[in-house]
């Protein structure tokens, strides 16, 4: 389903819904962060997603896109910035309540899912060359930032 996302544009539709969502950060021992290259938008993200009925945020965290299976241990944050708004093609406007866990790989292996082209690692020298939304691109810079809990 097509979808656009915008961040602080006065002219983006009013959102008509609120959707928890959890992701997952996941660090390994040379300090690379894995990312996915999205289907919809051809744009790179952390991986994670919307809660479903039957889950809790850290069990949406868990249900990785990128074929690791991972454990939560910690929390990067929350991220509820009004002003990120997705519209979707079916008329639902989105707004998100996501919560970004610290995690790491228990199991599995690396690949791509129904959401994703390219699922890769990327060093944090590297983190600036792939296309990320601009609210990505700020959790992206949490998790590597690896101070406190961030809010906002």
């Amino acid at each position: 389903m097509a979808r656009t996302e915008h961040y602080d544009a006065p002219a983006a539709p009013a959102p008509n819904s609120l959707v928890a969502a959890a992701g997952a950060a996941v660090i390994d021992g040379e300090g690379r962060l894995p990312l996915q290259r999205r289907v919809d938008k051809g744009l790179w993200a952390m991986p994670g997603g919307a809660m479903e009925m039957t889950e809790s945020l850290p069990q949406a965290a868990v249900r990785e896109e990128t074929g690791y299976e991972v454990e939560v241990t910690g929390l990067v944050g929350t991220c509820t910035d009004a002003r990120h708004v997705i519209a979707y093609g079916d008329g639902e406007v989105r707004r998100r309540f996501n919560v970004c866990f610290r995690a790491r790989v228990v199991g599995g292996e690396l690949a791509v899912s129904d959401e994703s082209h390219e699922v890769r690692w990327f060093a944090p020298a590297e983190i600036d060359e792939p296309p990320i939304h601009h609210t990505q691109r700020l959790r992206v810079d949490h998790v590597l930032r690896d101070g406190p809990p961030h809010t906002g």
